[in-house]
């Protein structure tokens, strides 16, 4: 099989999303595979070069995995023909320039999300993008989940008959990192940092619904700090200036409605950090980060509202597992394997900028939308 090279510039690998689970699962572990199949008899193979603003810490990690490139001047990687795509995995703050400057430089794009800090950020660098020609894509890691992939069969099997609502709950208790260490870093509790919940998970949740059930015509948020101070990295305390829990209602096309909340201040009493649960005419299901569970309408037990007695039914034991009826690779490196093709073979590919700006246009709303106390309508967004 002979091989092609493909040269990614990867700025942002210092980080836990972007060392874990973009370069370590993603990008390692298909050069750990032989590289990537493209079906003609050759293999695409990906040489990351490590972008960074600590050059210690770039060096440690290309050491640890034995690599050759990396560097702190990410002009000077934009500038080099050799690259090929360039990859964001930074502080939300800082990735709308960079990812400017790669679609000027001509390079293809693979980032994280919110791509901007406002939509008319991320509808320009859409169209920046296309007028350049280059092919671009955002992470939508959730669609890659094993328990998302069993619900989207779910759907696409018309399981649910006409589907009702949808329930979300995620979150977990983030330490507040003073008796306890933090599990977040501290600039997602700064609102001056593009930090924030809203802005982290309801770009999450756009694509999640838009994908499976239908896109998001409206939106009623209530967003909230409940921990208003922490302890940062180094132990000195700050003010929270960015929500941490987010409770949102959402209108889909078709009437279906959405509930989603989103919170790093609750403990978790459910199987997974995430769960949604959908219920239609003829079934209903719950899906996690792995497992999904369904229950048909001939299953369907009928209770009956009693509090002076106890319930004697076990709720839960009446769902039936999905089963898993394939393998599941990881949902971050599954959906570089497919942005990759994309790239050099032109594979269709729909997760692109306006995807990402869709997910922007949500996080905005729902800050809107607390901050107003009012319902707000979603525009259909095209370049």
């Amino acid at each position: 099989m002979t091989r092609r090279t493909v040269r990614i510039a990867m700025n942002g690998v210092t980080g836990r999303m972007g060392y874990r689970q973009h370069l370590l699962r993603s990008i390692l572990a298909i050069r750990e595979q032989g590289g990537l199949d493209l079906g003609d008899g050759s293999a695409l193979w990906p040489e990351p070069v490590l972008v960074g603003r600590r050059d210690l810490a770039l060096k440690t990690i290309a050491e640890r995995h034995g690599l050759d490139e990396w560097t702190t001047d990410l002009d000077a990687v934009l500038a080099d023909p050799g690259v090929d795509v360039y990859f964001d995995s930074q502080i939300t703050s800082a990735r709308e320039d960079a990812l400017r400057k790669a679609v000027a430089a001509g390079k293809h794009i693979y980032t994280e999300k919110p791509t901007a800090t406002g939509l008319d950020g991320a509808l320009a660098l859409a169209r920046l993008a296309d007028e350049a020609g280059v092919r671009h894509g955002v992470v939508q890691d959730k669609l890659f989940l094993p328990g998302l992939l069993k619900l989207r069969r779910l759907v696409e099997g018309g399981f649910f008959g006409r589907i009702l609502s949808v329930r979300g709950e995620f979150g977990y208790w983030v330490f507040e990192g003073d008796w306890q260490e933090a599990q977040r870093p501290s600039w997602n509790y700064r609102a001056e940092d593009g930090g924030g919940i809203v802005v982290d998970m309801f770009p999450h949740w756009e694509y999640v619904l838009h994908n499976l059930f239908g896109r998001v015509t409206s939106v009623q948020a209530h967003a909230a700090t409940h921990i208003p101070r922490r302890r940062d990295e180094r132990g000195e305390p700050y003010e929270a200036t960015a929500d941490d829990s987010a409770y949102g209602v959402f209108e889909l096309e078709g009437g279906v409605v959405a509930q989603i909340n989103s919170s790093w201040a609750v403990r978790v009493h459910r199987d997974e950090l995430v769960e949604f649960q959908v219920d239609g005419t003829e079934g209903s299901a719950v899906a996690g980060l792995r497992r999904c569970r369904a229950q048909h309408r001939s299953s369907t037990p009928k209770p009956v509202w009693n509090p002076d007695l106890p319930a004697t039914e076990s709720f839960r034991e009446q769902w039936q597992e999905v089963p898993d009826n394939g393998e599941f690779a990881n949902g971050f490196k599954a959906q570089w394997e497919l942005f990759l093709r994309h790239v050099v073979l032109g594979t269709p590919y729909d997760w692109d900028l306006l995807a990402g700006a869709r997910g922007v246009q949500l996080a905005e709303l729902g800050l809107r939308s607390s901050a107003e106390g009012r319902r707000l309508s979603v525009p259909e967004l095209s370049l």
